[in-house]
């Protein structure tokens, strides 16, 4: 059939657990997650400390 073509990368054999097919993808979700977690986190801790650093001394 012409659009019925099987999805490649869930039928591949991997060594170890986590190397492909759902456990990947879940994986590459969490890392994911925390990298933007840890990008706002670091983000917003920057910005109080040049904030902080900018403020005219009295």
């Amino acid at each position: 059939m012409f659009g019925f073509k099987s999805n490649k990368p869930r039928e591949r054999f991997y060594l170890l657990p986590g190397q492909g097919g759902r456990n990947y993808r879940q994986k590459q979700r969490k890392l994911l997650t925390w990298t933007v977690v840890v990008s706002l986190v670091f983000g917003a801790l920057l910005t109080m400390v040049l904030w902080w650093t900018s403020k005219p001394k009295p």
